[in-house]
């Protein structure tokens, strides 16, 4: 088994002797399961649809779990099978499709995050204030950009540098611990670079010698206290990696074991303090172009100054709320939340994550969405406190069949056996290319919601989750899985 994490430094490949630690949550990583054939049903008629998915939700494995189901018809809403389609589940990523739809709605597909400098030459030197909006595709080849748009104005040298970050609660208080010291549970805050996470790499020495640790930003070397309990051994002990990040201060605990010779163990993980981190970047790309600073800082209030001198326009709406789905990204579904609130006056006492998810249940409502269909916490679906009914997700979905913004809204979801997070599943099958879903994965959790287009059925939208399984994470796959081949399968009958 291989997973894939999608870094924004490189793409990272574990060894298999640390799947078990990354398996633990895959909500944001990409989770490439083996590919696994599902036998393919014969063509159902719509009467005879309920007695086959029951025939799967009703299995020994699953008497203790939970399933909710609604599976309709898209457009005049017809139900062709519902269970418990009104009450609560914990959605896992499918609470990304709540996110991304409001985000399509507020701002529309060609919205851009414009990331402003603003300076001001007085007589002491340059005064420059970088102004973070939130972008979550920034990376270093923005803030080079940035620095040599500066360097084109002539600037040289800066005597006082800030960057700005409104955001003081980067940290979801509803995540859990374990998850926001991992790369898929980054901070996020108003100022984010490269995903807010930074990359390792660990190497075996000789034998009895601890792993050589290797940052990707050598900078990184003096803001962390490692604790390194790791060992290179002989052949042929077995191999694991352990690497724990510190939540109060910047630690790093690192415990295990490679072999002598073996290939290097390559991490990413969260940044410690997400605005001093942009900060050390952006100084980085300054010094790049020749920019001397001489004082840098993290400011949290506003403050204009002088006009703006340089700015960076992300890709538009659309293609982030692509990636976001697609790539099941939790930074990139947090820091869109995060966006429709940030212009919110009021409560002025809120939190920017507060304000979003205010903004998030008031376009919801403009849509017409059931408010007591949903209560959620953050906008990835990281947290085990949200809750959303299958009937709103086939809600939302039906409502943005008919947006304005909905070609982009269902272009952003994983095809079944072609891309994102369904690359590998259904693949060879009539589901393959014919579903097209979000789906979700948290311990003990599954989800699938979407759109399906069966060759001889009118197009269908449904929502599958499945909650409180001790069964692996591939067995409650695949009963969703064998329910979306159903769906794919049906066809009209006279």
């Amino acid at each position: 088994m291989t997973v894939h994490s999608e870094s924004p430094l490189d793409s990272v490949w574990f060894h298999a002797t640390t799947v078990l630690k990354t398996l633990a949550v895959g909500s944001c990583l990409l989770v490439l399961f083996p590919t696994r054939s599902l036998a393919a049903p014969s063509a159902l008629c719509s009467n005879q649809l309920p007695a086959a998915i029951a025939a799967i939700v009703n299995r020994p494995m699953f008497a203790r779990s939970r399933f909710g189901v609604l599976v309709q018809t898209l457009g005049n809403q017809e139900t062709l099978y519902a269970r418990d389609a009104n009450r609560y589940f914990i959605p896992a990523s499918n609470a990304k499709l709540l996110t991304t739809a409001a985000v399509l709605s507020k701002f529309g597909s060609r919205y851009r995050i414009r990331t402003p400098v603003y300076g001001v030459q007085a007589s002491s030197g340059w005064r420059i204030r970088l102004v973070g909006q939130g972008d979550p595709s920034f990376t270093d080849a923005q803030l080079i950009s940035l620095a040599q748009q500066m360097s084109q104005k002539g600037i040289r040298q800066i005597a006082r540098l800030e960057v700005e970050d409104q955001d003081r609660e980067p940290i979801n208080g509803n995540w859990a611990v374990g998850d926001v010291r991992e790369s898929y549970g980054t901070p996020v805050s108003r100022l984010i670079v490269n995903r807010n996470v930074v990359a390792l790499t660990l190497f075996p020495q000789a034998v009895g010698q601890p792993l050589r640790l290797q940052w990707k930003d050598a900078a990184q070397a003096t803001q962390w206290k490692i604790e390194n309990a790791s060992v290179t051994t002989p052949e042929p002990a077995p191999e694991y990696i352990t690497v724990e990040r510190g939540l109060a201060q910047p630690t790093l605990k690192i415990s295990g074991q490679l072999r002598v010779g073996a290939a290097p163990y390559v991490d990413a993980i969260a940044v410690f303090d997400p605005a001093a981190h942009f900060l050390s970047r952006f100084q980085h790309a300054l010094s790049q172009v020749g920019i001397t600073v001489d004082q840098a800082l993290v400011s949290h209030t506003p403050d204009l100054i002088g006009a703006e001198i340089a700015a960076i326009d992300s890709p538009t709406i659309a293609e982030l709320v692509k990636f976001t789905n697609q790539n099941s990204d939790n930074l990139y579904a947090e820091a869109l939340l995060k966006l429709l609130g940030a212009e919110r006056a009021s409560p002025p006492e809120s939190s920017v994550l507060g304000k979003g998810l205010s903004a998030l249940t008031e376009v919801l409502a403009r849509l017409g969405i059931d408010q007591e269909g949903f209560s959620i916490v953050d906008g990835a679906g990281l947290a085990r406190q949200d809750l959303i009914t299958p009937a709103a997700l086939v809600q939302t979905l039906q409502t943005m069949s008919q947006h304005p913004e909905g070609a982009f809204y269902r272009s952003s979801l994983p095809i079944a056996g072609l891309s994102g997070s369904l690359q590998n599943r259904l693949q060879n099958t009539p589901a393959q290319g014919v579903v097209q879903a979000k789906t979700g994965t948290l311990t003990g959790i599954s989800a699938l919601s979407g759109y399906v287009s069966p060759t001889q059925h009118p197009p269908l939208v449904f929502s599958l989750i499945l909650n409180q399984s001790r069964d692996s994470a591939l067995v409650q796959r695949d009963a969703l899985d064998e329910i979306a081949l159903l769906l794919a399968q049906l066809r009209s009958c006279s």
